[in-house]
């Protein structure tokens, strides 16, 4: 079956990184949502008892005296996730370096954006949680899961401007940052010094590969697994050493354009100066010379440009998927729903999600524009960045993250967390993007 992408027939022309980075979250978001769909099935009916079971089953990994042993669940949510921020990490730094984010005025509209609804989520969820057992989950609605809302977007499609699809993912992008910032320094329970100096000799070791111009993939892979297993037991959540490694890997490539451009010209002719043999076949020096022009093709774009495109496909097919599965899938009972939905937690969730990634956005888009911060995307209006402020709210993949760490170990607030970012994401989603469709009109439709 071919999965539905409004963009498919463009993305089989020449496409530009940015639009393979939107294809590959809009595959993603359609994968995610069906994932999600199956883990809700799988929890409610006679099935939950062996999915749940399959979770926890623990798989070891033993090296002589050594043993890291872990349930399925936990290496899911703390080495699988790890990649998962790893390319969060690559895709903020492509940002910052050649992206939306290396543009200060450009980049002034989604930052503040961003901080805005990040910052106002929060404020409602404490207000609503504050000096109750679910105070911890405050950085729950902070976030914003950008597949679920490129993919609205992408549905759009001629309503949406491609500047207006840009500022969604700048803003993203920097929210991803935020909550990257706010695990690391909030929910982390206790940190060994001795651990966290070792990752962080971890980190040395991968700058000082990338100044000495390594741009091999393997050793950045090889430290980076110490570094990970280093700040699994520094007690800092070992998923930021993903984010942490993509900053270390080089973002230039290994030749300029134009002396690609040059030696490949020069293998082309001296390619064309064998020869056709009768049967076709190629002479062995024509071999070598395509695997050199191969190998220099690999050469010309950079490490982290190759890692991004590559782990992109596994991700969305395999990490996040599974990632949905393992998480998703809570066991409703339908009798009591509408208490849930009205618990503190569920309620702050609900509301941070919808009303105040709203606020944050929009208003603070609207003050920065007034005052001549920051200006709207070209043939954007003020109304469609208020919809894609409700697309915002969509949290799903961080924001569950963010629970299970907010609420470890107990499962009932865990349960209320998930049943709030369930229903704010459902609800923030459909809003949005009937909002863009229905109410919000670009200025090419207006004229």
């Amino acid at each position: 079956m071919k999965i539905y992408a409004p963009w498919e027939k463009a993305f089989n022309k020449i496409a530009t990184p940015f639009e393979h980075f939107i294809h590959a979250q809009t595959t993603t978001g359609i994968i995610l949502m069906s994932m999600t769909i199956v883990a809700l099935v799988l929890a409610n009916t006679p099935l939950y008892d062996a999915y749940m079971h399959f979770f926890h089953t623990s798989i070891a990994l033993e090296i002589g005296e050594f043993k890291l042993s872990h349930s399925i669940h936990h290496w899911i949510n703390d080495a699988l996730m790890a990649v998962f921020f790893f390319i969060i990490g690559l895709e903020i730094k492509r940002e910052i370096l050649v992206g939306e984010l290396s543009n200060i005025k450009v980049a002034m509209l989604p930052i503040l954006s961003a901080i805005g609804g990040m910052i106002f989520p929060a404020l409602i969820y404490s207000a609503l949680n504050s000096g109750g057992e679910g105070a911890n989950g405050w950085g729950i609605p902070m976030a914003t899961d950008i597949a679920f809302a490129i993919s609205a977007l992408v549905l759009l499609r001629n309503r949406v401007s491609t500047s207006l699809v840009t500022f969604l993912v700048a803003l993203a992008i920097v929210d991803d940052l935020g909550a990257v910032i706010v695990i690391a320094l909030f929910y982390t329970n206790e940190i060994h010094l001795s651990w966290l100096m070792m990752a962080g000799g971890a980190f040395l070791v991968m700058v000082v590969l990338n100044r000495f111009g390594i741009h091999a993939v393997l050793p950045y892979f090889s430290v980076g697994l110490f570094m990970w297993f280093f700040m699994l037991e520094s007690g800092v959540h070992a998923t930021i050493a993903g984010v942490i490694a993509a900053l270390s890997i080089p973002s230039k490539p290994k030749y300029t354009p134009t002396s690609f451009t040059t030696h490949t010209k020069n293998l082309l002719d001296e390619y064309d100066n064998y020869p056709v043999a009768t049967d076709h076949t190629m002479h062995e020096r024509q071999k070598a010379i395509l695997q050199n022009i191969k190998d220099k093709i690999d050469a010309v774009g950079s490490p982290s440009a190759r890692l991004e495109h590559s782990l992109h496909l596994p991700i969305s097919l395999v990490i996040i998927p599974l990632f949905a599965l393992a998480n998703a899938g809570i066991a409703i009972d339908f009798s009591s729903i509408g208490a849930s939905v009205t618990q503190n937690v569920s309620l702050g969730i609900i509301m941070g999600l919808l009303f105040g990634k709203a606020i944050g956005i929009a208003g603070v888009a609207y003050l920065a524009i007034k005052l001549k911060i920051a200006s709207l995307p070209q043939n954007s209006t003020m109304n469609q960045i208020v919809g894609v402020s409700f697309l915002g709210g969509i949290g799903f993949t961080m924001s569950i993250f963010v629970a299970d760490l907010a609420f470890a170990g107990n499962d009932a607030l865990i349960f209320q967390a998930k049943v709030g970012i369930l229903s704010a994401s459902l609800c923030a989603g459909l809003l949005g993007f009937f909002w863009l469709r229905y109410v919000a009109k670009s200025p090419v439709q207006e004229q």
